[in-house]
């Protein structure tokens, strides 16, 4: 027998020990998506055990391993059958496939030791893998390659094309992926069917080498594909591989009406009859990779904010200047940018460390995954774009924190104190959005000295879960002070998460005014304003919104006659709704001035009286409720 007719053998057996484990594993949960994970079986177990892939299975967080992601994660059933066959999962785990406690999650979760990110939510895992492959080939400047497993319906995801155009954009030849093109969606057939042609065409355009598969359950046509990817140079590689959705069960292949349908008792039997004898004790070899790991650079120490009170200085500016102030310190730090680093300040960054910084043009669902794939190789990512845009991302968003990484999102840009821009422009729901992830920090400095800390703050919290962070950046924010917002911290100020600052407080306030961000400078006029009519009143800077100070919160409660919540956003699930919910539970009285009418185009003083978040409609406020 020839070498590659072993190959084949010992293939074809895996194959069916692997398909063995889906079909017994799903109908024992009695669900999943065993006919998915079917089409895909000669593909993946050629990858992982022809030689093709390098991996110390014994390492998984080897820096030098190859990396494959599942984006068509519910197929979950053959990545765990593959760790099956490499003899990492025993055939008893297998069958904990999703249960409760169990790491076989139904779609992956980094729960399971061999996954690099949580997918599931399609469209997603290519962006990801771009991120690994740009770390491999910019940052660690190591060899391996990341693979990326499609499914066909999730090619009509703009996400996909996104991140097709950024990884051809940067040559990524370390990058392949592999389409299984099975003809079937859940409800039917999908938009090009099995026209390979199609993708092949619409793939190539993008600028990627594309090598196609018209059987993709030939063992010697997929192997050839896999070896010719090896030799790519200058471009990522898309594999289109032509497969049958349930392939080796007849009474399910190429039948629609079989997505995430587990097969019962009796047709298990019938299907497990026609794989045959199968050698439950079958094993394959993945091949290791070189011991090559990344450069280690030292942590430096860093210098100190220089900014002086009274100076004008918009927090966009303290954000690029903050990056490279710690960089010293995170020297894994990398920033992403959707095109508008001149806006953000994030250039500043750009200037000064081009080897760490990576333009993402106008793809923030791709920024977004490519960052998730930075966080999942060791790296820290800030990413940024104005706070309006980061709601096109937030699938991304809330996926992220399942792989429980360390990422940094930074929005600019944010409320209607942007001014003539316009409603388009204006960040009005990033507090609530980011409120919402679970274990999230969101921030929201309202100047330099602010801005500077709480990046360095963001970029040394890990809490119990390594979480998504938000941090909140205003342009100039009042047409009084055009230069930016005036600094009135000092320098060495602290600002630890879960913080705030009691900005003006006296034995007689009568009522406590808690903002944040532009808001907290029309806090402090409306102060100053209402001192003279001989009404005291607290301000509180509640910089951190989330986690929020509960104790100066209560103080300050049992302290005034009624708190006032002063926010530039929308009233859901902001600053408001974040004090209300530790002080709910108490006799003082919450009231909210928040963005209650439709914005508008306008200078940013009269947008902040026409939304009635000013100075003079706080200092109204405050006259009214003590009435």
């Amino acid at each position: 027998m020839s070498e590659h007719s072993k190959i084949t053998a010992a293939l074809e057996e895996l194959a069916k020990l692997i398909r063995s484990s889906i079909l017994r594993a799903t109908t024992r949960a009695g669900s999943g998506h065993p006919t998915s994970s079917l089409s895909a079986t000669e593909l993946m177990t050629a990858l992982l055990f022809g030689g093709i892939f390098r991996y110390d299975a014994d390492q998984p967080e080897h820096p030098n391993n190859d990396r494959l992601i599942f984006s068509k994660g519910h197929a979950s059933p053959l990545f765990y059958a593959l760790w099956v066959a490499a003899g990492k999962v025993t055939d008893e785990e297998m069958m904990t496939y999703r249960e409760f406690g169990s790491p076989l999650e139904g779609h992956p979760t980094v729960a399971f030791r061999y996954t690099e990110a949580a997918t599931g939510s399609l469209g997603q895992g290519l962006s990801i893998g771009l991120g690994m492959a740009l770390n491999g080939k910019y940052l660690d400047e190591l060899p391996y390659r990341t693979y990326v497993l499609l499914g066909d319906s999730e090619m009509s995801e703009g996400s996909q094309w996104e991140a097709m155009e950024i990884a051809a954009y940067y040559k990524l030849d370390n990058l392949v992926g592999v389409l299984d093109v099975n003809r079937l969606g859940q409800r039917g057939e999908t938009m090009y069917g099995r026209d390979l042609e199609a993708y092949e065409t619409r793939i190539s355009a993008f600028g990627w080498e594309t090598l196609v598969i018209h059987n993709g359950h030939d063992f010697s046509e997929i192997l050839e594909a896999y070896r010719k990817s090896l030799q790519a140079s200058g471009r990522p590689v898309m594999i289109i591989a032509g497969t049958i959705k349930g392939k080796g069960v007849s009474q399910v292949e190429d039948q629609n009406g079989w997505h995430g349908k587990a097969l019962k008792e009796e047709e298990l039997q019938k299907a497990l009859g026609e794989l045959g004898e199968v050698n439950l004790s079958a094993r394959g070899e993945i091949a290791k990779p070189t011991d090559l790991r990344p450069a280690e650079t030292p942590r430096a120490k860093i210098s100190q904010p220089s900014y002086k009170k009274g100076e004008s200085i918009p927090t966009r500016n303290a954000y690029g200047n903050a990056l490279n102030r710690i960089f010293p310190r995170y020297p894994n730090l990398v920033s992403l940018d959707g095109e508008v680093s001149n806006s953000t300040r994030a250039e500043y960054f750009e200037k000064e460390h081009p080897h760490n910084f990576f333009e993402m043009f106008i793809t923030e669902q791709n920024m977004v995954g490519t960052a998730l794939g930075l966080a999942c190789r060791r790296k820290l990512p800030f990413v940024s774009t104005f706070g309006a845009f980061m709601s096109r991302a937030f699938d991304q968003i809330r996926m992220s924190q399942y792989s429980d990484p360390d990422m940094k999102f930074v929005g600019s840009h944010a409320g209607v104190s942007i001014g003539q821009d316009g409603p388009s422009q204006m960040g009005l729901e990033d507090i609530a959005m980011f409120r919402s992830i679970l274990e999230s920090v969101v921030l929201y400095p309202c100047d330099a000295v602010s801005a500077d800390r709480l990046v360095e703050e963001a970029a040394g919290h890990r809490g119990h879960c390594r979480s998504v962070r938000r941090v909140r950046f205003l342009r100039p924010a009042q047409e009084r002070v055009r230069g930016g917002n005036p600094v009135i911290y000092d320098a060495e100020e602290a600002f630890p998460i879960g913080g705030s600052k009691t900005l003006r407080r006296s034995e007689e306030d009568v009522a406590t005014v808690v903002a944040a961000g532009v808001t907290l400078h029309e806090a402090l006029k409306a102060h100053e304003a209402l001192r003279k009519e001989g009404i005291p009143i607290r301000v509180i800077d509640l910089y951190s919104v989330k986690p929020l100070d509960e104790k100066t919160l209560v103080q300050a409660s049992e302290d005034s006659r009624f708190v006032l919540t002063v926010e530039d956003h929308y009233p859901a699930g902001g600053l408001g709704e974040a004090v209300r919910s530790v002080l709910s539970g108490l006799p003082t009285p919450v009231y909210s001035l928040a963005v209650t009418k439709k914005p508008k185009s306008g200078k940013p003083g009269e947008l902040l009286d026409y939304e009635g978040i000013s100075s003079g409609a706080i200092v109204k406020e405050v006259r009214e409720k003590l009435e």
